[in-house]
């Protein structure tokens, strides 16, 4: 009766099913997995993004395959403050990012054929793949004092893809790892691009979260036109307004092969017109609130995260791989159990929350991801409980 696409395995695992009986029995419940940021106390102009809801031109439909030319400038206006000039014409709006990969995966990707995803990354990847028949080949990600694509196993995975595979995914910065695309690796990008006549599909929706400045740093990669490039952001992080649901894709490329995609992915996004009028009339507004949102979030990152490092003294268990940005930390621990069962145990014992490492499909265990954005007061009795029970246990 049902699509194999949809064939996932619904079995709650042993974290999951830990949680959901600690909730049911009113147990307390210390959140580091916690990334909504309207649940994290920050201050929102609430009066002022309400108020951009209710502007009565959404009265009137409008429809527009790329979605409001008014809110189209804005977010080219949000691309210009990063040096890089756009046409509206190249900027769709979708309701998520996730539609955006799907819309891009739809024009680039046969059934059957093959993305090249990075590893470690955020899950969501299966699925999108499973949803639009695609296939995923993992290039990796490798940690030696800081965090850089390993180029030689994606030229390996190119090898073994061989004609099936039609983009390469970049996350800048990557999602657990915060680490950005540096120059030297979109020109390796760039070069594999344009001998295996491949697009670039790259991921910035935290890309606004640096910890410090960096000259070797990609900017965006909007401004990307040596190869078919499509590029990924949305208010959900930009703005920290997850509940919008409004995000867009940016396409940039060569002369020769720029509109045969824009006329394209407009059909795709005709078939779904998805975007709502009010959203698409607020989201100059929305996307303005940025500058008295992105200072909160960063300034409660990087204390939580000076906080955490001036715990891990020389002589604990527990270590902090170095992140360039976003939103999460990588803590490593001994590996004398797995993963998994670290985070049971810390949930069990503790009322700890943590994400395993084998979620964001690290290889190897002696990983847990933590979020940076709880409130200091939570975040920090979570750590020294954390600490504590490691140091206990290793």
């Amino acid at each position: 009766m049902f699509s194999s696409r949809t064939d996932w395995a619904l079995t709650p695992n042993r974290l999951s099913r830990l949680l959901e009986e600690r909730r049911q029995q009113g147990l307390p419940v210390l959140d580091l997995t916690e990334s909504n940021p309207t649940r994290c106390g920050f201050d929102f102009d609430a009066e002022k993004l309400l108020a951009a809801l209710a502007d009565p031109r959404s009265l009137t439909y409008e429809p527009d395959p790329r979605g409001l030319l008014a809110a189209r400038r804005a977010v080219a206006g949000y691309y210009v403050e990063r040096g890089i000039q756009l046409v509206p014409e190249q900027i769709f709006l979708t309701s998520s990012t996730s539609e955006a990969y799907s819309y891009v995966l739809r024009l680039l990707a046969n059934p059957g054929e093959s993305i090249l995803v990075p590893r470690p990354s955020y899950p969501l990847f299966d699925f999108l793949a499973g949803l639009n028949d695609v296939n995923m080949i993992w290039y990796s990600l490798v940690y030696d004092d800081g965090w850089r694509m390993d180029l030689h196993s994606l030229a390996a995975a190119l090898a073994v893809g061989a004609q099936r595979v039609r983009a390469i995914i970049v996350v800048h910065p990557n999602n657990p790892t915060g680490s950005f695309v540096c120059r030297e690796e979109l020109e390796y990008l760039l070069k594999h691009c344009q001998d295996h006549a491949l697009a670039l599909v790259a991921d910035e929706v935290f890309a606004d979260y640096a910890f410090a400045p960096d000259e070797r740093r990609v900017t965006s990669h909007a401004g990307v036109s040596e190869t078919l490039t499509f590029t990924l952001s949305g208010l959900a992080k930009i703005s920290a307004l997850p509940q919008m649901k409004l995000a867009w894709v940016v396409v940039n490329g060569p002369p020769d092969v720029l509109p045969k995609a824009l006329a394209r992915l407009e059909v795709i996004a005709d078939t779904y017109l998805s975007v709502s009028g009010p959203l698409a009339h607020a989201l100059p507004t929305m996307l303005e609130t940025r500058r008295s949102l992105q200072p909160q979030i960063l300034d409660r990152v990087r204390t939580n995260l000076h906080w955490l490092d001036e715990q891990l003294a020389a002589d604990l268990p527990v270590s902090r791989l170095k992140a360039e940005g976003g939103w999460y930390a990588i803590l490593r621990l001994p590996a004398v159990r797995s993963d998994e069962e670290w985070a049971v145990e810390l949930l069990a014992e503790d009322g700890v929350l943590v994400h395993p490492g084998h979620f964001y499909d690290f290889t190897t265990e002696g990983h847990l991801v933590i979020n940076l954005l709880p409130p200091a007061e939570v975040f920090q009795r979570a750590i020294r409980k954390l600490l504590a029970r490691v140091s206990r246990s290793a």
